[in-house]
């Protein structure tokens, strides 16, 4: 990047009110480096490239984890926004073009995991392990991954996550998850005799979970939106991610219901709405709606819509009732139609703000947000509510999923008397009888 460009494109930056004016600098400096970085590894695919790049900083350059973040956003605003700004063609027609080319394999396999509409989140989680599965290949067989591949290569890699990484059960299952939705999808193999694969297992285990008492005692330490988010978490029993995507046409007061739209398994449902915050929640949306008017005024203010809805109805992404309830706080670029949007509150700042708390309320229990999702319902079955209703309430599948909160009622009501103890009373009344 030269002087005048990278001066261009500080100026972009500015002028659209895409970063705040402290940052800038910054931002042309890491897209500065990675457009270096890019040219000694022009053979790389640019997927390949900002992953690269991005382990280069870690390592090499030991940055931390939100600098990292900020120089992938300042990647993105420098490829898909500044040096498309005045093309004819708009950055996510350039996106498809390359989808659809079909050259390769990772642009095949993001284009199979958008037709069924699976979270962006999964996309970027599956592409990263089918770039682990490749850099497998590559070291340990000396192969490169094409459309020659086996099954038995397959039950090679999860040997190895499971023997030589020592992955967790779930990390295995996601590795496994996405290598058959690769092999089905884009490879059209379908994948026989995984059951010889060395597999990594999970016992049951117990939910952690809160007692009323210490869900006051670490809301004490939480302030402002962060409070009304897990009031609002442990209130519904809603996902982090449910949360944070909730809009504001899903809040319905006057029913005192909030509706759930694509969940876990793409599924709708409704929980209640806590009637104690309706007052601060509705406050807090009137905030929110002065944000949007601002956003609508600089021309920005569209929020993502899903599946073909932008295209169907151009003019609903920037309606109010579509907006996010908990907004994050600055505009960013959508990693997927690469417009610079408004998009929702990030999970780790919410995650950051329960962590906080539960350092400072001392309360000794390996807990997270998700806990207070577990303590809703518990604290519900304890009340006497149908687990059915709870079931539904959650959004789980089958019923075994819901009664494991069963075990941990029993736990909370207090568990038998020790035979130790009621040994050391009978010691302590023959004691008594004999003076």
């Amino acid at each position: 990047m030269n002087k005048t460009d990278l001066s261009e494109f500080q100026e972009y930056l500015r002028s659209n009110s895409l970063v705040q004016e402290k940052y800038i600098r910054f931002y042309a400096q890491w897209a500065s480096k990675f457009l270096a970085f890019s040219t000694r590894n022009n053979n790389l695919s640019h997927d390949l490239q900002v992953q690269k790049f991005n382990n280069y900083l870690k390592i090499h350059e030991k940055v931390a984890d939100w600098q990292v973040k900020q120089a992938n956003n300042a990647i993105t605003l420098y490829v898909h926004q500044f040096k498309n700004r005045n093309e004819g063609s708009s950055p996510q027609t350039e996106v498809d073009k390359a989808c659809s080319a079909g050259s390769n394999l990772i642009d095949e396999l993001r284009q199979a995991i958008r037709i069924k509409h699976y979270a962006y989140r999964t996309e970027r989680k599956y592409i990263e392990w089918l770039n682990d599965f490749s850099l497998y290949m590559k070291q340990v067989k000396n192969k490169e991954i094409d459309r020659n591949l086996k099954s038995s290569d397959v039950r090679d890699y999860l040997g190895h996550l499971a023997l030589k990484r020592r992955v967790a059960a779930s990390t295995q299952n996601q590795a496994f998850n996405a290598l058959i939705f690769f092999f089905r999808n884009v490879l059209q193999i379908d994948l026989q005799d995984l059951n010889k694969s060395v597999r990594a297992k999970r016992g049951q285990k117990l939910p952690v979970v809160f007692t009323v008492e210490e869900v006051k005692e670490v809301f004490k330490y939480v302030k402002g939106e962060n409070l009304l988010i897990l009031k609002l978490i442990y209130g519904s029993g809603l996902r982090v991610m449910e949360l944070t995507r909730l809009r504001v046409k899903d809040v319905d007061f006057g029913a005192k219901l909030i509706v759930v739209r694509n969940a876990k398994g793409d599924k709708d449902r409704s929980t209640i709405f806590p009637e104690s915050i309706k007052t601060e929640l509705l406050d807090h949306l009137k905030k929110v709606e002065l944000i949007h008017k601002k956003d609508v005024a600089s021309k920005h203010g569209e929020v993502h819509l899903p599946y073909a809805l932008s295209r169907k109805y151009p003019n609903v992404a920037k309606q109010w009732h579509w907006q996010y309830v908990f907004p994050s706080v600055k505009l960013s670029v959508d990693p997927r139609g690469k417009k610079v949007r408004r998009h929702h509150k990030s999970e780790k700042a919410i995650r950051s703000a329960m962590h906080s708390a539960l350092k400072k309320s001392g309360i000794p229990k390996h807990a997270s947000v998700h806990t207070l999702r577990h303590s809703f319902a518990t604290h519900l079955l304890m009340k006497g509510v149908n687990i059915k209703v709870i079931q539904e309430l959650l959004g789980h599948k089958n019923i075994e999923t819901t009664m494991i909160y069963l075990h941990v009622i029993r736990e909370l009501n207090g568990a038998p008397e020790s035979p130790l103890d009621s040994l050391e009373q009978e010691e302590e009344e023959d004691e008594e009888e004999k003076e």
